[in-house]
């Protein structure tokens, strides 16, 4: 363990800004000059507004605050599926969800998939990956794909522990996530043992687990993750005073399919104040430790003398509501568990700028292309983002014309007893569900309302009808909607058949077996009735 936090060893944005890092980018690779190196850092679950006014009040963020001040920051990015595999199939695959049929985390991408890092190796680049990917099929817990299944079956059950804190460890207790720790110390080693020593450009990806919350085992055999962990050492970086206290509707006037997710993610008893403002500051705290594996890598960069040469990327696959709307985790198309951070710097990247378009992570894909000059493929989702880094009218550079002025994100997975979809366009979030007429929509102004309490659905019929027909003109939602139902009724039969007589104790004892051992029969007899 070293002994003191990565940035304040270095001293990072000083020792950058005397070595040149805060000269004016040159011009974008062009001609004859050197291609850039990539490195793309891609965490799991931190909240995009931490990276901007006001939500960085609450935490200290020095790695992000330094790409901001040597690069660009998106304003408006987000994940085009609020769940981890799903959202990570868009951004390798540059494809909206329903078009690679990624529905849930056991559902994404091929193995064998051909995704952006693997046209710049055949382009030449040197790539290199190191920890979490989670974009191909086959993986997570029986549980979170058997819960995704049968969110269509007439019943409710409690499928995650209740959220919790912990703290561990003492004031000078770094290195909490040490799974992820040591994938950083692979991708530094990398950089100062080979990257320094290529001819080729390069292609570097580092996913980091944090800040997802902790595995929850007190919830019994097959447990969630519904631990925020931290140690005093990160609790130190967040500032109490700043922390919002999230206004909750009553269970009453809850959005259905919002109150179907609070139940399923055990957030609809009781929670005094403090016990929020606590788990919202153990997940700043963990995004703390978040950035400082950042700040390592940026580090390295600059200790082999790479840092000039090359495009550093920070995303996540999406947010974390951390107790707003009466939830945590993700899964939602509410702000906290959509909205994700978008951090670029490096040559040819504006410095100090904040770029207010709305993107999101299926623009990666065309965008790696266009660092690495490789033609970007006409049917992807996404358009790249060289044009808004470096202020061009996309119409110059784009055979496809100007990017949408929308975005979309979709969901499939569990914990939400419905299909969404979420439109993004200017200052309004319309959220249609299943077939469109069957569950509400939602429509939120978020300039006026930025805490999307107030569903303004019914007070603007004109605006739902004019962004219900854009997002048809996307996506023929109702078809898709029926395709998943299809899809689960069909894996679950198989699932159920694989099983013959262990059935009835398998099913008994996934994640909502507290909930399922206390009326056995009920519950089996509603998924007949489903089937």
């Amino acid at each position: 363990m070293r002994g003191s936090g990565p940035l304040e060893r270095a001293g990072l944005a000083l020792l950058l800004m005397a070595t040149g890092a805060g000269a004016k980018p040159r011009p974008a690779a062009t001609g004859d000059q050197p291609q850039s190196n990539v490195v793309l850092v891609a965490c799991d679950s931190l909240d995009g507004r931490l990276t901007f006014f006001p939500g960085n009040e609450t935490v200290d963020l020095p790695s992000i605050n330094f790409m901001k001040r040597h690069g660009t920051v998106f304003l408006n990015a987000y994940t085009n599926s609020p769940i981890c595999c799903p959202s990570r199939a868009a951004m390798w695959s540059g494809l909206f969800t329903h078009l690679t049929e990624s529905w849930n985390n056991f559902k994404g991408l091929a193995p064998d998939y051909v995704t952006w890092m693997d046209l710049m190796e055949k382009h030449g680049y040197r790539a290199q990956k190191f920890g979490k990917l989670d974009f191909t099929s086959g993986h997570h817990s029986v549980s979170n794909r058997v819960e995704a299944w049968t969110r269509d079956v007439d019943f409710l059950l409690r499928q995650e522990g209740r959220p919790m804190v912990k703290l561990t460890g003492h004031r000078k207790s770094v290195r909490v996530m040490e799974a992820d720790w040591r994938n950083t110390d692979k991708a530094v080693n990398w950089i100062k043992e080979e990257a320094v020593n290529l001819t080729q450009p390069f292609i570097l990806y580092l996913g980091l687990n944090l800040p997802h919350p902790y595995p929850s085992p007190y919830a019994g055999e097959n447990f969630g993750s519904s631990t925020f962990l931290t140690s005093p050492y990160w609790l130190e970086k967040v500032n109490y005073e700043a922390i919002k206290i999230p206004k909750w509707s009553s269970l009453s006037e809850m959005h259905p399919v919002d109150y179907y997710s609070s139940y399923t993610k055990n957030c609809t008893g009781q929670f005094t104040k403090e016990e929020v403002r606590n788990i919202r500051a153990f997940y700043y705290a963990m995004c703390a430790e978040t950035d400082a594996m950042l700040g390592e890598i940026i580090s390295a960069l600059q200790d082999t003398g790479l840092l000039g040469k090359t495009i550093i990327i920070f995303t996540a696959d999406h947010g974390e509501l951390a107790m707003e709307h009466r939830q945590f985790y993700k899964m939602s198309m509410y702000e906290g568990s959509s909205h994700v951070p978008l951090l670029v710097m490096g040559p040819g990247v504006r410095e100090q700028q904040q770029i207010p378009n709305i993107v999101s992570l299926v623009d990666i894909y065309p965008t790696m292309l266009d660092i690495a000059r490789i033609p970007v493929p006409q049917n992807l989702s996404g358009y790249s983002l060289i044009p808004l880094l470096h202020e061009k009218a996309e119409s110059e550079t784009s055979p496809r014309g100007p990017r949408p002025s929308w975005v979309l994100s979709e969901f499939h997975g569990c914990n939400v007893n419905s299909s969404v979809y979420m439109l993004r366009t200017g200052k309004w979030k319309y959220i249609a569900y299943l077939d469109g007429s069957s569950v509400l929509p939602q429509l939120f102004d978020l300039t006026a309302d930025p805490d999307e309490l107030t569903n303004v659905a019914i007070t603007f019929p004109v605006i739902v009808h004019s962004l219900d027909k854009i997002l048809r003109s996307i996506v023929n939602y109702p078809k898709v909607s029926s395709s998943v139902q299809e899809y689960n009724k069909q894996q679950f039969i198989s699932w159920k058949q694989s099983l013959g007589h262990n059935y009835s104790s398998v099913i008994a004892n996934l994640r909502w077996h507290q909930d399922w051992l206390k009326d056995q029969k009920k519950y089996e007899n509603a998924i007949e009735k489903w089937l």
